[in-house]
């Protein structure tokens, strides 16, 4: 389910750039007689005769990296038990996620907070919330929009392990971060 939006927006990323460096700028035409004729009015038609890229190329793809460079980062971030403190060794990525999400406005993400089996449903709900939250401030502090950020808590109803042991419920412990498309 992750992994698809991340390929939705990285598919329509590249789908954007290949329509961009295939469109036709004039170039030549064959006459009747067969041989080439050069079309004189490439460059007033906002074509580059110089055979280099044009900005607007380069910007999709620019685009289409940072999007596949965003689906590659760390996007799953777990927390100690009872805790909402993003552990240290989620940073580096949420601060590359934001680089990315500051960068592309268009962009937008959904914090999804989830809690292992242990305590009540009301509580896990909250501590689904906080760890969300918690994730949320550390993309604004990066200078992210919150109009970008969507959070919700699954508290203990969707867990990544099922099992009632210690490893599971460490899975279970996470803020799964998932871009959207609009």
């Amino acid at each position: 389910m992750k992994a698809s939006n991340v390929a939705k927006a990285v598919a329509l990323t590249l789908s954007v750039a290949w329509a961009a460096g295939c469109s036709t700028t004039g170039g030549t035409d064959t006459g009747a007689t067969g041989t080439d004729t050069a079309d004189t009015s490439a460059s007033t038609q906002g074509a580059d005769v110089s055979g280099g890229v044009s900005a607007a190329e380069m910007a999709a793809q620019k685009a289409a990296a940072d999007a596949a460079a965003a689906a590659a980062l760390q996007s799953v971030f777990y927390f100690d038990f009872d805790k909402s403190v993003v552990k240290q060794d989620g940073l580096a990525a949420l601060e590359k996620h934001a680089a990315y999400l500051v960068a592309t406005p268009s962009a937008s993400v959904r914090l999804e907070g989830h809690a292992d089996e242990r305590g009540t449903r009301e509580y896990n709900m909250a501590l689904g919330e906080r760890r969300a939250q918690a994730v949320a401030r550390i993309l604004q502090v990066n200078g992210v929009n919150a109009n970008q950020i969507e959070t919700i808590s699954y508290g203990e109803e969707k867990p990544a392990m099922l099992g009632h042991n210690s490893e599971s419920w460490a899975q279970n412990r996470r803020v799964e971060l998932k871009y959207v498309s609009n």
